[in-house]
C-alpha cells in the first residue's frame, strides 16, 4: 500500500466555499455497487427502506480556534482538539507556533489572559493548553466570547450564519469540526425519513485531529492515530443489532458515526477512546451504507471510503469530477456535495 493509492487530482474550484441552501438541496451520488444514480439530498426518503436505521452523530462543533497573542506582542493560534479535565479546562490543542513558546506562558485577547501554555504532549504535534476562566464563568462562556468557528483552511469564504457549520439535531458540544455529510439534513427531511419507517439512532464522536489529519507518511499504514472520544448509547447498539439481525441496513451518515459504531464493535465497549485506523481488509461488523462528503486526497478518511467500496472509488470520485447533465460536477469537501454507497462483499473488493 502507497500513498499514492490514495490521491487524485481536485481542482481548487470544486471546492466548495459556502453551503448550499437550503440544506437538502446538496446533490447525492448513489452507487448501487455498481450503478450509480444522481440524486439530491432531499430525496433521501424515496431512497432508503423502510426498516433501515440510520445513524447520526450528534456531536456539535465549538468555537475552538483562539486568535491570541504573546505578552511580546507576537501572534499565536490555538485550535482545540480535545478536552483532558472534566471542566474542559485542559485541552489537547494544536498550536501555532508551538515550539517558541514557554510552558505557563500567558495568551491573550486584548489585555485579557485566556489561556496558558502547557507541555507538548506524547502524541508529538499537539500541546496541553489551560484556558483561564474570570470567576463564576464557565469555559463555554469563554470559548462564545473570544473563539471562532474552526472552518477548514480550504474554506476561504466567510461564514456569515455559524449555524450552517451545525447539524441540526447537534445536541452534545465538543468538537473542533463538523461532521459534514449531517451538514444536509434539515427538520422536514428528518420528518419524512420518520414517516416512510426509517429508524433513526444518534451517536457520539468529537471530531478531533484524525478526522481531518492528512497522512504523513510514504507508507499510510506507518500514520499515527489519535485517539478521539466516542458514546454508543445502548438503545442505538440494541438498535443496529436487531436490525442485522432482521437483515435490515444500518445507515451511518458520515465517517464519524462509522467510526463510533465499528469502535463499539471492535472494542467491545460503547463509550471511550478510539484510534481505530479502517483500511483495506477491514473486517465490517456494523455499517452496510456509507453517507459521506467528497474527502481531500492522502487522508484516512479516503483510506476508509478504500475499505468500504475497493478501489471503485476512484471511478466514482472521476464520475463527480465530471458529471455535468444539465448541471455543474459535483462540489466536494465539507460544504459539498454527497455520496450514498453500499458496502461492497468481500469478493468485489480487489
Amino acid at each position: 500500500m502507497q500513498l499514492s493509492d490514495f490521491q487524485y487530482e481536485l481542482p481548487d474550484d470544486r471546492i466548495a466555499q459556502t453551503p448550499i441552501a437550503p440544506r437538502d438541496a446538496a446533490r447525492l451520488l448513489v452507487d448501487r455497487g455498481g450503478f450509480v444514480e444522481h440524486r439530491h439530498v432531499r430525496e433521501l426518503d424515496e431512497i432508503l427502506r423502510p426498516g433501515d436505521v440510520l445513524v447520526v452523530n450528534e456531536t456539535r462543533v465549538l468555537p475552538a480556534r483562539l486568535r491570541l497573542r504573546r505578552r511580546s506582542g507576537g501572534a499565536v493560534e490555538v485550535l482545540l482538539l480535545d478536552a483532558l479535565d472534566g471542566e474542559r479546562r485542559r485541552w489537547e490543542s494544536l498550536v501555532r507556533p508551538g515550539g517558541k513558546l514557554c510552558v505557563g506562558e500567558e495568551l491573550l485577547v486584548g489585555d485579557r489572559v485566556v489561556a496558558a501554555m502547557g507541555e507538548r504532549t506524547a502524541a508529538g504535534d499537539t500541546f496541553e493548553v489551560v484556558l483561564v476562566a474570570p470567576i463564576g464563568d464557565d469555559v463555554a462562556t469563554v470559548l462564545d466570547e473570544v473563539g471562532e468557528m474552526p472552518l477548514p483552511p480550504y474554506i476561504h469564504e466567510r461564514l456569515t450564519d455559524t449555524e450552517r457549520y451545525q447539524t441540526v439535531y447537534a445536541a452534545v458540544p465538543g468538537s473542533s469540526a463538523a461532521p459534514t455529510a449531517g451538514l444536509h439534513f434539515t427538520d422536514d427531511l428528518l420528518g419524512r425519513l420518520d414517516a416512510v419507517g426509517v429508524e433513526r439512532c444518534a451517536v457520539e464522536l468529537v471530531v478531533g485531529l484524525d478526522t481531518f489529519q492528512p497522512i504523513s507518511t510514504d507508507d499510510p499504514l506507518d500514520h499515527p492515530m489519535h485517539t478521539e472520544r466516542y458514546r454508543v448509547p445502548d438503545s442505538t447498539w440494541q438498535a443496529c443489532q436487531r436490525a442485522r439481525d432482521d437483515g435490515r441496513r444500518v445507515v451511518a451518515v458520515g465517517t464519524t458515526a462509522v467510526r463510533a459504531l465499528e469502535s463499539a464493535a471492535r472494542h467491545g465497549v460503547l463509550e471511550g477512546r478510539t484510534d481505530l485506523f479502517i483500511h483495506r481488509g477491514f473486517e465490517w461488523r456494523v455499517v452496510d451504507v456509507m453517507m459521506t462528503n467528497f474527502h481531500l486526497p492522502g487522508t484516512t478518511l479516503l483510506m476508509m471510503i478504500d475499505a468500504f467500496v475497493g478501489p471503485r472509488w476512484r471511478e466514482l470520485y472521476e464520475i463527480a469530477l465530471e458529471h455535468h447533465d444539465g448541471e455543474d460536477g459535483y462540489r466536494f469537501l465539507s460544504f459539498g456535495d454527497a455520496m450514498l454507497l453500499e458496502r461492497a462483499t468481500p469478493g468485489s473488493v480487489g
